[in-house]
């Protein structure tokens, strides 16, 4: 039987894509970026970040930094995100957060939970994860990258669902418009992701 490499395609950019699957900081940085701006956009903000900072690209390197200095290097143009100056906050918050309860390592959020509940109150913890985007990250990590502790759909739903409706649900240029397309028939419709 033939496995299925881990694929998160989705900024347009073959080595951006497989950061996010390599790199457990750049999936959670990707993910917190994801908002207010386009999923390519978001997703790709790890891959400048990378190619700015380099082998600084960690929870540990990012969490030592000034935070002044932090928001500096996500102003650079191309801006990682619409909101650098925010944004920048919000990932240098998050990854002191990543080394004081994970020891710098942010696959310890999802690797070791014993269920969905657990992996939901780890990943809800994250400084800039809300409801929607905890629920997306959890369904995110299932369908893209196979960790399903027990009872990750509940803790996930809707966004567990087969639904075309979030990042969790591309895995092809294909899938992407479907999600893009499904989002527009929402918004023109009055609903949101979760209906």
């Amino acid at each position: 039987m033939a496995t299925t490499e881990p694929s998160i395609p989705i900024t347009g950019d073959p080595d951006a894509d497989q950061l996010l699957v390599d790199d457990p900081f750049a999936l959670v940085v990707g993910m917190l970026l994801d908002q207010q701006v386009s999923m390519e956009t978001a997703f790709a903000g790890p891959s400048k970040l990378k190619a700015r900072l380099g082998d600084r690209f960690t929870a540990e390197a990012v969490a030592a930094m000034d935070p002044d200095e932090f928001e500096a290097v996500c102003r650079e143009k191309p801006a990682i995100h619409r909101f650098p100056k925010a944004m920048g906050a919000r990932i240098h918050e998050m990854a002191r957060h990543v080394v004081e309860r994970y020891d710098g390592d942010p696959a310890a959020i999802w690797t070791g939970v014993d269920d969905g509940d657990e992996l939901k109150d780890r990943v809800s913890a994250l400084p800039g994860f809300g409801e929607e985007k905890t629920k997306i990250f959890i369904a995110l990590l299932a369908k893209r990258l196979g960790v399903r502790p027990t009872g990750w759909e509940a803790a996930a739903a809707p966004f567990s669902d087969d639904v075309p409706r979030s990042i969790a649900d591309v895995g092809s240029p294909q899938t992407l418009l479907e999600v893009r397309e499904w989002k527009r028939a929402q918004k023109a419709a009055g609903k949101s992701k979760q209906d």
